[in-house]
């Protein structure tokens, strides 16, 4: 399936003008403009804990008919404004190794250059940023020689690349399936976690170093268009067995593939992003990367070989914050030294969403499984229209 999925018509953004145009209801563009109500924001905390909670669970814990909480639920994801993902276990190197790929463009293209990195499977976010780079990615693949063969085609074949730096990830202390809402009480989120516990087995220790066959590859790639698809629905699309299908996602689920659920940053409090650069001396960068993991504006840290040894991502509250935010860093961290920052001007892609400049989901370049090689031909920029899926 390659493809770039549109969804809930702001796929009609001029950014991806290439994409069929699918204009939302009325009634969804006046919802997206709204502010989410304490229910919403309820349903959405309960699904970043426990990304597939069935309805019943979620409408017990909130005191509400599961009826209502799904119609909540799809309203949302109708708007663009949340939706749950999938994609390939990030702390895992055996699993994927990840590549953060700051872009300098020529003048004037840097949003010509996200756009054409953002087709991309293997691309699975990127950012316009302002500073020192104009774009920074990230590119997910199966190895080291992989990252190389992948990045050098990808920024040699895009037009307005004028030089990239490529900072290899071997770690990953916190991401964003971590972050929350925090709009449920104690209780709530306890029972919440708890039934996560029970419906994701612990990891065997064997999934990491096994082969993805073309079972896991279908079944990762349609949760990363939906997150929720139900089992019986990924059984009729993979033309597996129910059965089957269940035993196979829990397998992943407990391994190798990590669920998320993501609200449009402008609905979450925290409207602003930036991305630091730091180091810290290599015997307290295991100290300094469980504290920042701890810090509540840290979306996701990455420890990285190179001349910075954290890439850390953060959300704001205002724009003043970048330095307030850095200050406060280097009182609690006083020997971690921020060597550069930029503020991120718009995410164009977010975990293999599409978002438009308001942050809201308009379409979907599944995440695929980690794989050893790539043909070129694969690239999303030659599939000609008629020939995509869309939705």
């Amino acid at each position: 399936m390659d493809e770039i999925t549109p969804r809930y018509g702001a796929a009609s953004d001029p950014d991806f003008s290439r994409a069929r145009r699918n204009t939302p209801s009325q009634e969804a563009q006046d919802f997206a403009a709204a502010d989410l109500d304490e229910l919403d924001r309820g349903v959405v905390h309960a699904l970043q804990i426990h990304p597939r909670a069935p309805w019943t669970l979620v409408g017990d814990v909130l005191g509400v008919n599961p009826v209502t909480v799904a119609r909540r639920w799809q309203r949302l994801e109708e708007a663009g404004l949340a939706w749950v993902t999938a994609y390939p276990r990030l702390s895992d190197s055996r699993i994927v190794v990840t590549g953060i790929v700051e872009v300098d463009t020529e003048p004037g293209v840097a949003e010509d250059v996200a756009r054409a990195l953002a087709a991309e499977h293997a691309v699975a976010n990127v950012k316009i940023t302002a500073g020192g780079r104009d774009v920074v990615t990230a590119v997910q693949t199966r190895d080291l020689d992989e990252l190389a063969h992948l990045t050098t085609r990808l920024f040699q074949q895009t037009p307005g690349v004028r030089a990239t730096r490529t900072h290899v990830s071997t770690g990953v202390p916190t991401e964003g399936s971590r972050w929350r809402l925090r709009s449920l009480d104690a209780a709530q989120c306890a029972r919440i976690e708890a039934s996560h516990a029970s419906d994701v087995p612990p990891d065997p220790g064997t999934g990491s170093t096994a082969p993805w066959d073309s079972l896991d590859a279908q079944i990762l790639e349609l949760l990363s268009s939906d997150g929720r698809m139900s089992i019986r629905a990924l059984a009729t699309a993979t033309g597996v067995g129910v059965t089957t299908v269940r035993r196979r996602l829990q397998s992943l689920l407990a391994s190798r593939v990590s669920l998320r659920c993501d609200l449009a940053r402008r609905l979450s409090g925290w409207p602003l992003a930036a991305v630091y650069f730091a180091s810290v001396p290599a015997q307290h960068l295991e100290e300094t990367s469980r504290v920042l993991s701890g810090i509540r504006e840290v979306r996701s840290c990455a420890i990285t070989a190179g001349p910075h040894n954290l890439v850390i991502d953060v959300w704001l509250r205002a724009l003043a914050d970048v330095h307030t935010f850095e200050a406060h860093l280097s009182r609690r961290l006083p020997r971690l030294v921020i060597d550069d920052r930029s503020v991120v001007l718009r995410t164009v892609k977010h975990m293999g969403r599409i978002l438009d400049r308001d942050g809201r989901c308009v379409g979907v370049v599944p995440l695929r499984e980690p794989q050893g090689s790539h043909d070129p031909a694969e690239s999303l920029l030659a599939v000609p229209d008629d020939k995509r899926l869309w939705r």
